[in-house]
């Protein structure tokens, strides 16, 4: 069996990996260049976290570091996993929902009294509740996904950059898909491409394209900030502070997610920016959602220069609910959605993309059917 992947960000990548792992002749084309800057897999840093409300997230967090540290330790190269713990404050019945699910799991946890928190993290100031949970830190994006297409290169995996797709054609037996420098023929069809994935679903023959279950996908501009540390002596745990609480819900709503990176101690708002098209997007920082950023730090970060904000911009596709979708429509497996969360499951969501295409059941995680909402439905 011949698979080829559409997109080469982390999902696809990782699809591609997994597909590789399992002696399938994958062939990945990617538009853009390793490291492009023009989608949501690009930059210095990704939450990984465990704890979420819905237990099969936690589920899917816990085995998908495994596989991250997995890749660690076969890459020789820099680690791309680095755990420094992890923080939710905000709401108590928020906090303690997320530790009912970390606690389900059999992984460490605290609930700890704000003021012990500033104590232990002085860089930060702390909502009503807080638990840490230690097994999260932070991705490194770019050095992620370099070392993902070089382990599915290892196993086989033909990795094509600056290949954009023009057309998907029905050759009876195989599809077809057609790019610039060529014909690619393929007998399972992974589209794991972002931004793009309506554009190029639209290119599948009718009747696959048919049997695909696409919710409407939303795609905005969104724009963290890297800020300066004041001192370099303090300890960052990745944080999510939810709205709710003390955070002001009418600035906020989506709540703040922040970590520390290369570039400095990052933080952004969740889905809040101008909606997009992959082609007509400004790349251009919007100033009032920077001065929101700063007004955060100036309020809830004590170890950071709150004026120092260096705005950058990417892309979020995400789903109405902001679930994944991973759905398999005749030879084609759609995975999109996954904006605002998704990049710390993809090695895990790689293997769910390979269950699919190949009509296999291997990830050790229950309820993913019902939590994508439209997977494992192969028709």
């Amino acid at each position: 069996m011949r698979v080829v992947v559409i997109g080469g960000g982390v999902v696809g990548a990782a699809s591609a990996w997994s597909l590789a792992l399992r002696g399938i002749d994958v062939t990945l084309v990617e538009q853009f260049g390793l490291g492009h800057r023009n989608g949501a897999s690009h930059g210095s840093s990704r939450i990984f976290r465990i704890a979420y409300d819905d237990h099969t997230y936690t589920e899917l967090a816990v085995h998908a570091g495994r596989l991250w540290c997995e890749l660690d330790s076969v890459s020789g190269e820099e680690p791309v996993l680095r755990c420094t713990g992890a923080v939710d404050h905000g709401p108590a019945a928020v906090t303690a929902s997320r530790a009912r699910s970390v606690e389900r799991t059999g992984r460490p946890f605290e609930l700890i009294d704000r003021r012990e928190a500033e104590k232990r993290w002085s860089g930060m100031r702390f909502d009503q509740t807080v638990l840490y949970h230690r097994d999260a830190g932070r991705l490194h994006a770019d050095r992620a996904v370099a070392s993902i297409i070089s382990r599915a290169r290892e196993r086989g995996a033909d990795v094509q950059h600056h290949r954009p797709v023009r057309a998907i054609h029905d050759a009876g037996a195989a599809l077809e898909i057609v790019t610039d420098v060529g014909v690619v023929r393929a007998d399972r069809l992974v589209i794991a491409a972002g931004a793009w994935t309506e554009q190029v679903v639209d290119m599948v023959p009718e009747s696959d394209r048919a049997t695909i279950d696409l919710p409407e996908l939303r795609t905005s501009q969104e724009q963290p900030a890297h800020f300066a540390p004041t001192a370099t002596d303090h300890d960052w745990p990745s944080f999510v502070h939810h709205p709710g609480a003390d955070l002001d819900e009418s600035h906020h709503a989506g709540g703040i997610y922040g970590l520390a990176s290369e570039d400095g101690i990052k933080i952004g708002e969740h889905a809040t920016g101008p909606e997009v098209t992959p082609a007509g997007r400004s790349f251009t920082p919007d100033p009032a959602g920077e001065q929101r950023l700063r007004e955060y730090a100036r309020q809830w970060l004590p170890g950071v220069e709150p004026d120092s904000a260096q705005s950058l911009t990417c892309l979020y596709t995400c789903t109405p609910d902001h679930d994944f979708v991973i759905d398999r429509g005749g030879r084609v497996t759609v995975a999109a959605g996954f904006s605002g969360h998704g990049f710390k499951f993809a090695p895990a969501v790689g293997e769910y993309v390979a269950d699919l295409t190949l009509g296999e059941s291997t990830l050790p995680v229950s309820g993913l059917a019902r939590l994508f909402g439209f997977g494992s439905r192969v028709r």
